[in-house]
């Protein structure tokens, strides 16, 4: 029998039915919120594109998790951070306290129904660094892990592997139109893919190490894409979805990413030398950065 996972396709008894089996589970009970955006996709491609897609990836992750673990995927969050397409049109967009504030009012509810764990799946580059920031303080605001993932990166070698043009996603590019041509083709305006190379001048792809903000109408001021969309085919998208569905799913019962984050300012959870996690501290000043630093988590 197929496990359910679409939280709108459920009631509120049902609901609460799937987080209290978390429970007795030792991974507890999992949501995953798919965040994308509702922006400019070029000449060709829908401005629901970043929403599909994350909601896609996560639908297809929660059903390979469903059936070892308790998990529900809501409904997309279909703004984000998107101000740097405002310029071409149909892009709705938020700050970033009205988008924190949305991700925190689903994590307290959350937490009110009994879900002890929240998975935020990310379509949008634009949302990468705003999530990540609100992921972090929430998890430990609300005692919730709290965990932020962008398939397209965790993904990145096995979509590289199958893209003609590119190394990876770009915007409203090759590897967007593929997946869009699989899952919505008639949303896909073939017949502005050749509109949509004509970039003159070249797109401005930015200085690696530096931060600042950039419009798209500095970025790329013709089209609003960046890549080419021609060479997307429907065929392309079995192998990424696949590879993206799997490796969210894999991370779902990863017990240290979900792991319950440590209190910020309770002193118990300060790490001492005999617990294996104080491994490389200057004995004797509490607080002391590691002489030796850990590999990152």
């Amino acid at each position: 029998m197929t496990i359910e996972v679409d939280w709108t396709h459920l009631t509120g008894p049902q609901i609460r039915a799937v987080a209290e089996q978390g429970q007795s589970h030792p991974l507890g009970t999992l949501a995953v919120l798919p965040v994308g955006s509702l922006e400019q996709h070029g000449p060709h491609l829908p401005v629901i594109t970043d929403t599909l897609t994350a909601w896609e990836i996560s639908i297809r992750a929660a059903r390979l998790a469903a059936p070892a673990m308790p998990v529900l995927v809501l409904p997309g969050m279909w703004t984000g951070m998107s101000e740097h397409h405002l310029p071409f049109g149909g892009t709705i967009t938020l700050n970033f306290a009205e988008f924190r504030g949305v991700i925190s009012g689903v994590a307290r509810s959350l937490r009110a129904i009994g879900f002890t764990r929240l998975l935020l799946v990310n379509g949008h580059g634009g949302n990468i660094d705003p999530l990540s920031v609100a992921a972090r303080e929430l998890a430990v605001e609300y005692g919730l892990p709290i965990v932020a993932c962008t398939p397209w990166y965790i993904a990145a070698e096995a979509i590289a592997a199958i893209l003609e043009k590119q190394k990876g996603p770009a915007h409203a590019c090759e590897a967007e139109t593929s997946v869009m041509l699989a899952m919505t083709p008639g949303t896909v305006r073939t017949d502005k893919l050749d509109e949509a190379v004509q970039q003159a001048p070249p797109a401005i792809m930015g200085r690696a190490g530096y931060s600042r903000f950039w419009s798209f109408s500095e970025r790329a001021p013709i089209t609003g894409t960046i890549g080419d969309p021609r060479a997307g085919h429907r065929r392309k998208r079995p192998a990424p979805a696949r590879r993206h569905g799997h490796s969210p799913g894999r991370r779902h019962g990863r017990r240290r990413t979900l792991a319950h984050p440590r209190p910020r300012l309770d002193p118990a959870a300060r790490p001492r030398s005999d617990s294996g996690l104080g491994t490389g501290l200057k004995a004797g000043k509490a607080g002391a950065i590691p002489a030796v630093l850990p590999p990152p988590a």
